[in-house]
């Protein structure tokens, strides 16, 4: 088992955590201070639309092949690894609602504490979508959004804490684990996203713990994103200098 998880997080988010960790080592060292640098994410593909389109499609669907994976694993020891992770829709209302009350909760919390760590210098000036002006490019930041939201919390928070207690780890070292984990992927964005995101992994975590659903938590996750994603593409930039 212990194997299984290595191998699931090495094709998927310990791979990311592995290459931001590089990243912001690069970043550290580079000639410019660290919030003079810009951290790009969602960025176009190629100058060719139709081409630009195809990449990020291809880029969504593949990043959710671990998840298949996990829950392929997860699926052959009972048959029931969604209710296992609380991916099945019988509560679909208490999902949405507490998923939504989640991404207020997160939200409004981690603004300030990404316009903290702007002014502190210990993150990089963040674009978080760069696409064209093209009538794809809201419909693929939804779609990365959701990618993110179920690529995140079914690995990190579904999988690995569920193979983490079968594997006899103590409650806290599973929460802390994975809490960890979602931070050091985004260490290529600096310090501050790193915090805010251990913070989120901690909230997350214990709401996985009480409740044993996952849903709820992608419900949060993509509305985050989307907000960020779509709000960025669509309202005007100077609105975001803070970032």
């Amino acid at each position: 088992m212990r194997a299984e998880v290595l191998l699931v997080l090495g094709v998927s988010l310990g791979q990311s955590a592995v290459y931001a960790i590089v990243a912001i080592i690069a970043r550290m060292t580079a000639e410019r201070p660290l919030g003079e640098q810009t951290a790009t994410m969602n960025a176009s593909q190629s100058a060719r639309p139709w081409l630009d389109l195809t990449y990020q499609l291809l880029k969504i669907i593949f990043a959710l092949v671990p998840v298949l994976l996990a829950v392929h694993l997860l699926n052959r020891e009972n048959g029931k690894a969604r209710r296992t992770l609380g991916l099945d829709v019988r509560r679909p209302g208490g999902d949405l609602a507490w998923g939504t009350a989640l991404a207020a909760a997160i939200g409004l919390p981690g603004i300030a504490l990404f316009w903290v760590a702007a002014q502190l210098g210990i993150n990089a000036s963040l674009v978080p979508a760069k696409l064209p002006e093209l009538w794809w490019a809201v419909p693929v930041l939804i779609l990365a959004a959701a990618q993110n939201a179920i690529l995140e919390e079914v690995i990190v928070v579904g999988y690995l804490m569920t193979r983490l207690r079968e594997l006899g780890w103590r409650v806290g070292a599973v929460i802390a684990a994975s809490a960890v984990l979602r931070g050091s992927y985004h260490l290529y964005q600096g310090f501050g996203a790193f915090v805010g995101n251990v913070v989120m992994g901690l909230v997350f975590s214990l709401f996985f713990l009480r409740t044993r659903r996952v849903l709820p938590l992608v419900v949060a996750h993509t509305l985050l994103d989307v907000v960020a994603f779509v709000g960025y593409a669509l309202l005007p930039r100077e609105w975001f200098d803070w970032l």
